[in-house]
């Protein structure tokens, strides 16, 4: 059964949102799949991440799918993940079509494995037939959770743009 559900974010979930920047931002994490939450100081500068990133990337800028992955048994926001389609040639480099993150208070749990398999059926249902996942390459966390959803390794690429700890980032692709 699914611990998880992936909903739209709205303001009933202002409050935890803005906790989640805090205990990320707190801990020195990245905000993968959060739509720039570290880059806003309120939950409603936030939810406009649509204009605010369109804005910011300007030509680079691709529509993106951003859901809160919210626990069933108490409502509480584990997670974001976003999904962004099409892949602008930055994003087929190094970032993806989907980025994910669950609070650091949250984790090993198997949120994220979650969290990605909900994704894939949207991604499906949005046209596609593969996504491509990226991941520093010291990242054994997301590998495996990348992996346990049927992610295959294309490749390894060197990361001019300072994305990852290790210098390399890992190129990944699941079949839908």
């Amino acid at each position: 059964m699914c611990e998880l559900a992936l909903v739209r974010p709205s303001a009933l979930y202002a409050g935890q949102v803005m906790s989640y920047k805090e205990e990320m931002t707190r801990c020195k994490e990245s905000f993968d799949g959060c739509a720039g939450l570290e880059e806003v100081q309120s939950f409603d500068e936030w939810i406009d991440f649509e204009e605010r990133l369109k804005k910011k990337y300007k030509g680079g800028y691709v529509p993106s799918e951003v859901f809160l992955a919210v626990r069933r048994s108490d409502g509480a926001v584990v997670g974001m993940i976003d999904f962004r389609h099409p892949l602008s040639e930055f994003l087929e480099n190094f970032g993806g079509n989907i980025g994910y993150s669950v609070r650091p208070s949250e984790r090993r749990k198997k949120y994220a494995s979650e969290m990605l398999g909900l994704m894939l059926p949207i991604c499906r249902a949005f046209g596609e037939t593969r996504v491509l996942l990226t991941c520093d390459k010291w990242n054994t966390a997301s590998q495996k959770t990348i992996v346990k959803n049927g992610g295959v390794l294309e490749n390894e690429v060197p990361d001019p743009v300072g994305l990852s700890k290790s210098g390399v980032i890992q190129r990944y692709w699941i079949s839908l």
